[in-house]
Formats: C-alpha cells, sequence, structure tokens
C-alpha cells in the first residue's frame, strides 16, 4: 500500500487480477449485464436501507426517495455513464472492504467456472460468486464510486479503478445518502450512453426491481410486478394483458397459474399454458423455459430445469428470494431448494391442468390436441412420471364419437365382468373405426380405445396397466372375449360346405406364402373378411407401424391371417375355387384381401403399389 495527497493506493490480490484480465476479454454479447448487476446492488443498498430505517431513526437524508437514476455524460469524444441510489451507502472502509476485496475463494471458484463451462456465456455464471461488480470492466475504461454512508456522522469517500491490478480510495464531495458510480465508457462501449439502449436493457433485466429506475429523468421499469401481487388482488383480465405484453400471443392463455408460497421456499410465479405450442412469428419468445428471477432481478431468460421437459410448453415467470443471482445450469440442478421449488410448480400446474379438463371439456380437448404428444413423450422417456402423466391422457373410443376419453372414465364405463381395457391401433380415427378387430367388441358392448398417433407405440411397453387392469391391443390373437349368445341364422351352419372352406384356405396359404405365418378361421369376424392378428401382442409388433414412417429398409411383420367363412365375399372366392381353379382374379382377390388388411393395419409399405392390382380386378369384375 502507498499514500499520496490524493488517499489512499491499493493492490488487489492474484485472484482479482485475473478476474478483471477474463471480465475486461469478454464476449460482446455478455457486456449488457454490467448495468443489471449494478442496478441488484442498487436495489439491495435501498433495500438496506428500509430496513435500517424500521429500527433506526437517526439516518441521512430520511425523506429522500428511494430510487436508483441512471444518467448519460459526455465530454468531447469521452462519454460517461452515471449510476446512482439513494440507499445505505458506503463509509471508506467499506468502501475498500465491499468494492477491494473479495473472498479469495469465491474469486477462484468463478475462475474455474468461467473455464468449464464451455456451453454457458460469462453472463451466466457472473454474480454467483458474489464478483458482479466487477462486471462493470467489461464497458468501463476507468470507474469511480462516489459513497455516503446512512450514518449521520459519516464522511463521503471515493473508489477508483481503472481495471488494473490497483484501485484508489480518497475523501470526496458529496452531501445526499447513497451511493453513485462514473463510469468512463471504453470506446466500443459507446453504445451505452444511448438513453433508448439503455432503457431497453433495464426493461429486459430489471423490469420489475421494486424501486423506480430513471434513465434520463424518464421511468423505465414497471417497478410492481404483477406476480408478486396476492392472486387474490389480480383479476383474469390483468393476467391476460400480462401475458399478452409478455409473449406478444393475442389469444389469451389456456390455463394460468399464480403462485405464492413461502415454504419449503419462496416463491411468487405466475405461468401460462399458451392456446397453441407453435409460436407466432411475433412472439418475443423463441425457446422453451420460464423467465427465472431473483428478488425481481432477471437471472436466467429461459430455464428449462424448473420444470420437466413435457411441460416446457408452460411459460411465465418464476421469482424467489431464496435464490443466488446468476444460477448456473449446474447449481440449478445440484440446489436442493431448486428441487423443492421445480416440485412446487409442476404440482400447481398439473392441478390448473386437472381443473381445466373438470370444468371445460373443449378447452381441455385444445389443450390435448396443442400438447398431447409431449405428455406421451414423458411417458415413454420419464416412467418415474408415470403416475402424474396417465390422468392427463386422453383417447378417441368406439363409443364415444368425437369426445376425447380418460383412462379413469374408461374404467368407470367397464362392466363388473370385463377384465382388460381394450386399445386399437392404426394409421387415423377413419381406419381404426372400420377395423375388422372391432367386430367382436361391438358385438359384445365393449369400448376400445383409438390408439392413432404415431407416437402411441411407445406407450404400449410403459402403459400396460391403469388401476389394475391390464391394457390389451385387439390384434392380440391370444384374446380370449366372452361367448356371445347366437340364434337363428346367426347360429346356423355356413352354407359353405367344409371342403370348399379348406380348399380356399390351403390357396390362401399357397398364395401369400412366407409372409403370414398361418391361415384359420376366425371365431369372431362378423362384418369383415378378414383380419391379420398378432401371434402375441409385443412391443417389437407394435413398433412396426413406427418402423414403416422412419426406416426405409422396413420389412412387414409376419401375421396371422384370419377368414370369416359367413363372409360373403370369402364364400364367393371359396365356390369359384372350386368351379375355376385357374381363374385369374382368385389369386388377385386373396392379395388384394391381404394387402386391404396391411393397410387397416397401418402395416402397408407402399398403398399406392396396390393400384394395378385393384384396376385389373375391376377389369375381370367388369368382363
Amino acid at each position: 500500500m502507498t499514500t499520496d495527497i490524493q488517499g489512499e493506493s491499493f493492490n488487489f490480490r492474484a485472484e482479482i487480477r485475473q478476474l478483471l484480465d477474463i471480465l475486461v476479454h469478454s464476449l460482446y454479447q455478455d457486456r449488457e449485464i454490467f448495468l443489471r448487476e449494478l442496478i441488484s446492488n442498487a436495489s439491495d443498498a435501498l433495500t438496506r436501507l428500509h430496513f435500517e430505517t424500521l429500527t433506526n431513526a437517526e439516518v441521512r437524508d430520511p425523506e429522500a426517495e428511494l430510487a436508483i437514476h441512471v444518467d448519460v455524460e459526455e465530454e468531447g469524444e469521452t462519454k460517461r455513464l452515471v449510476v446512482r441510489d439513494s440507499g445505505i451507502g458506503m463509509t471508506r472502509d467499506e468502501l475498500i472492504q465491499n468494492l477491494g476485496t473479495i473472498a479469495q475463494s469465491g474469486a477462484r471458484e468463478f475462475l474455474q467456472q468461467a473455464k468449464v463451462e464451455n456451453g454457458t456465456t460469462l453472463g451466466d455464471i457472473i454474480g454467483q460468486f458474489g464478483v458482479g461488480f466487477y462486471s462493470i470492466f467489461m464497458v468501463a475504461e476507468a470507474v469511480r464510486v462516489v459513497s455516503l454512508s446512512h450514518r449521520p456522522e459519516a464522511e463521503a469517500a471515493a473508489w477508483v479503478s481503472h481495471g488494473d491490478d490497483r484501485f484508489d480510495v480518497m475523501p470526496a464531495e458529496k452531501t445526499d445518502r447513497g451511493t453513485e458510480i462514473h463510469i468512463t465508457l471504453k470506446a466500443d462501449a459507446a453504445e451505452f450512453a444511448d438513453p433508448y439502449r439503455l432503457k431497453n436493457v433495464v426493461r429486459r433485466h430489471s423490469d420489475y426491481v421494486g424501486y423506480p429506475i430513471y434513465v434520463a429523468g424518464e421511468q423505465a421499469n414497471q417497478q410492481v410486478s404483477l406476480w408478486r401481487k396476492s392472486p387474490s388482488d389480480v383479476d383474469r383480465e390483468a393476467t391476460d394483458r400480462f401475458y399478452q405484453q409478455f409473449s406478444l400471443d393475442f389469444a389469451p392463455p389456456l390455463a394460468t397459474v399464480h403462485l405464492h408460497a413461502d415454504a419449503p421456499v419462496h416463491v411468487r410465479a405466475l405461468l401460462f399454458v399458451p392456446a397453441r405450442r407453435e409460436r407466432s412469428v411475433f412472439a418475443l419468445r423463441k425457446e422453451p423455459g420460464v423467465r427465472l428471477f431473483s428478488r425481481q432481478v432477471l437471472i436466467q431468460e429461459y430455464c428449462t430445469d424448473l420444470l420437466p421437459r413435457w411441460l416446457e410448453f408452460v411459460d411465465g415467470v418464476v421469482d424467489s428470494e431464496d435464490l443466488p443471482l446468476n444460477v448456473s445450469r449446474e447449481t440449478v440442478q445440484n440446489n436442493r431448494l431448486m428441487r423443492h421449488l421445480g416440485k412446487s410448480l409442476k404440482g400447481r400446474v398439473l392441478r390448473e391442468l386437472g381443473h381445466l379438463a373438470e370444468r371445460d371439456a373443449d378447452a381441455y380437448a385444445t389443450f390435448w390436441h396443442e400438447y398431447g404428444r409431449l405428455l406421451k413423450e414423458g411417458l415413454a422417456l420419464d416412467p418415474e412420471a408415470k403416475e402424474e402423466i396417465l390422468p392427463f391422457l386422453r383417447f378417441h373410443s368406439s363409443s364415444r364419437d368425437d369426445e376425447l376419453v380418460s383412462l379413469e372414465a374408461y374404467v368407470e364405463r367397464m362392466a363388473e365382468e370385463q377384465e382388460a381395457i381394450y386399445f386399437v391401433m392404426g394409421d387415423s380415427r377413419a381406419a381404426v373405426a372400420n377395423s375388422p378387430h372391432l367386430d367382436a367388441f361391438r358385438a359384445r358392448g365393449l369400448e376400445v380405445l383409438y390408439w392413432v398417433d404415431p407416437l402411441d407405440v411407445f406407450l404400449a411397453p410403459v402403459l400396460n396397466e391403469f388401476k389394475g387392469k391390464p391394457l390389451r391391443n385387439i390384434d392380440d390373437a391370444s384374446l380370449e372375449l366372452p361367448e356371445l349368445e347366437e340364434s337363428g341364422a346367426e347360429a346356423a351352419e355356413p352354407a359353405l360346405p367344409e371342403a370348399d372352406f379348406n380348399r380356399f384356405i390351403g390357396r390362401c396359404v399357397t398364395t401369400l406364402g412366407d409372409r403370414i405365418i398361418e391361415v384359420r378361421p376366425s371365431r369372431v369376424l362378423r362384418d369383415s373378411p378378414v383380419r391379420l392378428v398378432s401371434p402375441e401382442s409385443t412391443p417389437e409388433g407394435q413398433m412396426a407401424r413406427l418402423q414403416r414412417l422412419v426406416d426405409q429398409s422396413y420389412e412387414v411383420p409376419k401375421r396371422i391371417l384370419e377368414v370369416n367363412r359367413a363372409h360373403p365375399l370369402i364364400q364367393n372366392l371359396a365356390r369359384r375355387i372350386s368351379a375355376r381353379p385357374e381363374d385369374e382374379l382368385i389369386n388377385l382377390a386373396i392379395e388384394q384381401l391381404y394387402e386391404s388388411a396391411l393397410l387397416q393395419e397401418g402395416l402397408h409399405p407402399d398403398p399406392a403399389a396396390m393400384l394395378p392390382r385393384i384396376q385389373r380386378l375391376l377389369q375381370l369384375a367388369s368382363a
């Protein structure tokens, strides 16, 4: 330490010199966060002053407005920025303690983090280790901090640094309480001498700081954050208006969660479920994730670690005073408070979605149309979330037309003797509605869920039971159904002789060859001539539908072909085989029956390839 007429000069510790070197040479996209850090420090100083006045009436300038001012000064080519507050202020010793030193461990950890966080910008870790003030040197050629403490007997002092290895502390002239930071801007940081640019930075990072922030004499922040108000004091119109300003999405959200809690963590949150998954081209937010605040200061623009990926559509803001500024991704993942916070948010979002489903079926149908696939992905990729996601799944079914059906509602409607929840898979609702597999279920009055989304193939391995009822694919050849009591014509033997029917079975075997496992008479078909069934319902067999869409080397899976001997088409073909075994139409018709069944199952690799055969069949039929 050396002493001169102006004051005292100090050397920074080695860690601080390394830190300043990093900040001086920081990336350009990180630069604006210096103002966020200075405003955050000013806000803390104002809050400390506020609490001081609650127990101490002897403070300097007790009537001064608690506010933050950001002003621009120009002198020739030199541009300066002044950030001042009317907060608690600092004495000479406090300036040395607060600005001239920093915990060695904190500086060392920051330096180590800055080296290993390759995928994280510097702005994401500044402040985490108490080094936020030093971000000023990303834009500053020189910094002069002048402060006057709230203590009536205190004298003003100044702290001066040029970002090198030394700083000076000296007496100063200042009569009003608080701190002023005079920043001589670098030539390549002149953009921060533009009030418009400064206002944008304030609105982006510090819009809801609890004190007014004046930029060039005009208040630039909203100050009162809607999410910090009590939910009882905020109406739906206000939250919708905030959502529109926040997102530039002018369709009202499907659901809103306004959360105030103080345990197990302090949290104030205002979350939204947008009406559409695809964001408007005018949307301000281009990525998933909520905006994360600490004490109304933005610390992460797109925080995706609070909610699971299957809830990534949730938008909004989360504010917690328990969190440190600039929580890094690693800290988020390992911070117990963050885990508690995420658990609270997830629980409230799911509760609100449950209420939406109960009170507004149409709105929930819209939600499911937009976000159902994300929930299915969550079920497939996050097995631990199974019980949380199951209540929100919806399907069309064979007995409810356009109504979406939950698993809970399906189980409530099940007959007492029904042992399983049944589903059928296909490419579309129209395709499965005409599936031959439904014949037996319609005859018995059994409801069948329609699984027609390509992602549904991922559900089968995970969704194997619900409330003690197994889920069964109705294409399973081993499926046992209650016997039907038939009478009259239905109970009579089919008119087709056994020998003719056996010849038809044999012809199917020779025509289709090793494309099928076997051909056999059906015990359940009523309105359809044939169906393809799996020898057993396995995840591999169900995945064939997805493989057809994404795999160019897809091979049609082998199935069992079941034949309805009572169907007129089968009877006509069987008689034709007996009368004219060499008729060209016979093999063409068997091929078409097989490939039509593949098409109904969503397994046909190239439906257009059937056209020449269909045209030939029409030609023969019209001859």
